[in-house]
């Protein structure tokens, strides 16, 4: 594979930096964005290797953008590149949606506040619909794919099964299947296996290495979490959430929409009752709104959680920050380890047929569940109160008029959110 051209090391950190700030438009604009700039403007990067790097980003739980950050980074300059690229990306958007949460917690019942958040909601809904069929051209490409999709939103949407149960059979099935229909090469096999053992001595190394940075991703998962385990005690809260989103953050395959639509169904509901669905709904449209992955939303689920359900000695707004804290930590750290520890064997991982087929089960599946998300989304946005409420009618105007712009028009997200909850406050001005 070809070297890369030495790229300064102020000049990556600057950009890194910029970034956190403009990028905006989701997954699908934020690697559009590092695409024109590291490929097409700066040149610091072939198209070769940035699509190697970005395959290997799409196979794995968590934020896909973020994470092809890291691995840009830490290509550039290593471990420490990585960092850099990965923290500056979440950084600008974890104050800035901090600010919003508060915002809306203290202030989202004030009818002009509650007029604009309207407008935002519409949006999430033309928001998913695109998604759900963005996504689903591009995972369902044979009949069995469609059956993937079809069994797992079943299984969410009327059995009610836990989204990583869902992950894990449909990887299963992906593996069984992904064997079954391949052949077997026994010149193939061979010549693999003979350049397996030419390569041990530098396998081993790689595993050792590999082992060194699981382990490190252990420790720094565990002291925060002791930390928060002896100044809360272990059924506070924050132990909860950190629990939570530590398992969260290594299911998240498929994106924003999909953790969306496991934390609603789990935070919404019994056991904990952390946030209402109309608060997800509104999480995710706040977050719209910030530079940074749309999987942020967590950070406002953390926020909201401490704000609803306050420690004991804290004030709302204390609870809420430090749950914020926690949401985040535990959300992202996944996705450093992921890319340190798994990048040197990428060759591998795009080459194993099994795993292909695990992954290929997983993106089939996950089309079901964020099908599932915007029915649930939906129905909260265009029937509020129910059937027997009738539909909001300006809502479904809006989310209409939102789904042309982003899909017809190719509006950025950001803008059409803005535009949605500019036009949802002048109706509310006017109608109160």
């Amino acid at each position: 594979m070809e070297s890369l051209p030495k790229v300064p090391f102020r000049e990556a950190f600057a950009f890194w930096v910029k970034l956190g700030f403009i990028s905006f438009g989701g997954p699908a604009g934020q690697i559009a964005l590092m695409h024109r700039e590291l490929v097409e403007k700066r040149k610091w990067i072939s198209e070769e290797r940035f699509l190697h790097a970005l395959n290997y980003c799409m196979i794995l739980p968590g934020p896909e953008a973020q994470q092809l950050a890291i691995y840009n980074g830490w290509l550039f300059h290593g471990t420490l590149g990585g960092i850099i690229a990965g923290t500056f990306f979440v950084i600008p958007s974890f104050f800035i949606l901090l600010l919003l949460s508060y915002i809306y917690a203290a202030y989202g019942n004030v009818p002009l506040i509650a007029g604009v958040l309207d407008g935002f909601k519409a949006v999430v809904v033309a928001v998913v619909v695109e998604a759900v069929i963005k996504i689903s051209g591009r995972a369902l490409k044979t009949k069995i794919s469609y059956v993937f999709a079809a069994a797992a939103f079943a299984a969410i949407y009327f059995l009610s099964v836990p989204f990583p149960l869902i992950v894990l059979a449909a990887a299963v099935a992906g593996v069984l299947i992904s064997r079954r229909a391949a052949p077997t090469d026994d010149a193939n096999a061979k010549a693999a296996s003979e350049a397996e053992t030419a390569a041990a001595p530098t396998e081993k190394v790689r595993a050792r290495s590999t082992l060194g940075m699981i382990g490190l991703g252990l420790v720094l998962w565990g002291i925060p979490f002791a930390v928060v385990l002896a100044l809360f005690g272990g059924e506070s809260l924050f132990v909860q959430e950190y629990r939570f989103f530590s398992i969260a953050a290594l299911v998240t395959f498929g994106g924003a929409y999909a953790v969306l639509a496991y934390v609603s169904q789990a935070v919404t509901v019994a056991p904990y009752n952390w946030i209402t669905p109309v608060q997800a709904v509104d999480g995710l449209a706040l977050a719209e709104t910030t530079p940074g992955p749309l999987i942020m939303v967590l950070q406002f689920v953390g926020f909201m959680a401490g704000w609803n359900n306050p420690v004991i000695g804290l004030s709302p707004l204390e609870s809420g920050v430090i749950g914020a804290m926690i949401a985040t930590y535990t959300t992202f750290l996944p996705s450093f380890i992921f890319i340190f520890a798994g990048a040197p064997y990428i060759e591998r991982l795009r080459k194993n047929a099994s795993l292909n087929g695990a992954f290929t089960g997983v993106t089939a599946a996950v089309v079901g569940v964020i099908l599932n998300l915007a029915l649930v989304f939906g129905s909260a946005v265009l029937l509020p109160n129910g059937t027997a409420g009738g539909v909001n009618w300006f809502a479904a105007v809006l989310a209409v008029l939102s789904y042309i712009a982003l899909v017809r028009f190719k509006v950025d997200p950001m803008w059409v959110v803005l535009a949605a909850g500019i036009i949802a406050l002048l109706f509310s001005l006017i109608t109160n």
